[in-house]
């Protein structure tokens, strides 16, 4: 991945001061998905980084891992599976609780059916903060019989120590962009 496509995505994340609460730098993927010259540089790093590994799965956390998730999927030509927030699945769940940055517990499911044993899985989102909402989707994989690859974010924060909590937990993280 050459650096200036580096420099081209992190220059099309918005960042916002004191939001969602104060002291906080919210790193705004919204203007990176209106630059489609930066949106698609994030999807060919994830393809490409994915497309020599055995992938059966890629599943993708609610809200942000929707959105590059079924696109990386679809160029592997693998499933994808959401892992939603609490009462958001119509089928039988499996849940998985953990406490957010900001101190709140939440919780985020998966159809029971959703992974097969063995299957291979990368679990993709915009962020990594503190790790919890990974964590509960490796978890989520695991229990369903599945393998975790990978963690893949567009953005970790690594000054909230999150992907040393993945890491910590035992799963592989890789980002395309750090902040220190």
């Amino acid at each position: 991945m050459a650096l200036d496509d580096l420099s081209l995505i992190r220059n099309s994340i918005r960042v916002i001061e004191n939001w969602p609460e104060q002291g906080v730098q919210f790193r705004d993927i919204t203007t990176l998905l209106q630059d489609h010259i930066a949106f698609h540089k994030v999807i060919d790093i994830l393809v490409n980084r994915y497309k020599e590994k055995k992938v059966d799965v890629i599943a993708g956390l609610d809200a942000r891992g929707f959105i590059f998730g079924p696109i990386v999927a679809y160029e592997l030509s693998v499933g994808f599976v959401p892992i939603r927030k609490k009462g958001k699945l119509p089928f039988d769940t499996f849940a998985e609780s953990y406490t957010l940055e900001y101190g709140d517990v939440t919780t985020v499911e998966i159809h029971s059916d959703a992974i097969k044993a063995n299957d291979n899985v990368v679990i993709i989102d915009d962020l990594i903060a503190t790790g919890g909402t990974m964590i509960a989707a490796c978890k989520l994989v695991e229990r369903l019989g599945g393998n975790v690859v990978e963690c893949a974010v567009i953005n970790d924060l690594l000054y909230l120590n999150g992907s040393k909590h993945i890491k910590d937990a035992g799963f592989p993280v890789y980002s395309v962009l750090e902040y220190k």
